[in-house]
């Protein structure tokens, strides 16, 4: 196992200076600056602006100063606010981010995949086409869509719930639902296909045949194999949650990264973007760690290289 998490961990160093080189690279060819503006400021402000934050400096030598910022987690300063870090940033916008994103990720799990082995034990049933009808919705309908709506029928018209802000847990129904419909959806019909696949199975059928209830058959030996190709999505949709969704916190309102990441783009603010960016992949691909130290819990069978 030691010599599989180095691997990984190599892996994931490897993927997050590939972010950090397109990224950089990408923002560097837009044309303009972080200082452009509609009304050009005068030439002496431009290189004075240049020289603080080492603008003027030869492309190669920005890039090794940011790598090198990155590696001890200093992600530069906001072009934008004055005496303001994108750690500030982030460390300011993260906590309403996660707020929603853990209660996504609640609901979806504790929603979504029972949802799913209802619908595959009752195949064929009302129940089964009750939850594939629900998921259906919940996978063509946008979020943004989904959010509107709330904010519309619940807000304005039946005044049962706050529109924007994130100051009560009523403020987060909206939020929380319209960000999870579909990851939930997709969960629900993801965990039915994959327990049904289970079910027609050899070993389910000889498990069955030595008179094991249905209780153990289901929950014992059927559920684990199912659950595999659910939690191969769960570890990008969790880091994803959890990093917010910028529509969703742009339409409600919500003070979290994705107010930040929106802003930026407006503000040509190259390092927010840059570091946002970064923080949301290093996420990703730690997530993606868990879930292969994961298989190995779910499913004993599965062992990881030494």
């Amino acid at each position: 196992m030691g010599r599989f998490l180095i691997k990984r961990i190599l892996t994931m160093v490897v993927t997050i200076f590939v972010i950090i080189s397109i990224t950089f690279i990408m923002m560097h060819s837009i044309p303009g600056g972080p200082f452009t503006r509609e009304k050009a400021l005068p030439d002496a402000v431009l290189q004075a602006l240049n020289q603080k934050y080492h603008l003027d400096d030869p492309l190669w030598k920005q890039f090794v100063d940011y790598v090198k910022g990155v590696m001890t987690f200093n992600l530069g300063p906001s072009f934008q606010r004055a005496g303001v870090t994108v750690n500030d940033l982030i460390r300011e916008g993260f906590p309403a981010t996660l707020k929603i994103g853990l209660a996504s990720v609640v609901v979806i799990i504790i929603v979504g995949i029972p949802l799913g082995i209802l619908s595959a034990l009752k195949q064929n049933k009302w129940q089964d086409g009750l939850v594939m009808f629900i998921a259906t919705l919940g996978v063509t309908i946008p979020s943004f869509v989904m959010a509107t709506a709330i904010i519309y029928i619940f807000s304005a018209k039946l005044g049962w719930l706050p529109s924007n802000g994130l100051t009560s847990w009523k403020h987060m129904i909206g939020p929380v639902i319209a960000l999870s419909g579909f990851s939930l959806s997709f969960v629900a019909r993801l965990t039915r296909s994959s327990m049904l696949e289970v079910l027609q199975q050899d070993y389910i059928r000889t498990a069955r045949a030595k008179g094991l209830s249905n209780n153990k058959v289901i929950y014992k030996h059927a559920l684990k194999n199912a659950l595999i190709p659910v939690v191969t999505y769960l570890g990008p949709m969790i880091a994803a949650l959890l990093t917010g969704s910028f529509v969703i916190e742009k339409v409600f309102a919500i003070p979290g990264m994705g107010k930040h990441f929106v802003e930026s783009v407006g503000n040509r603010d190259y390092t927010v973007l840059m570091g946002i960016t970064i923080f949301y992949a290093l996420f990703l691909v730690v997530m993606v760690l868990i879930v292969d130290i994961l298989y190995s819990l779910i499913d004993p069978r599965i062992k990881m290289e030494d």
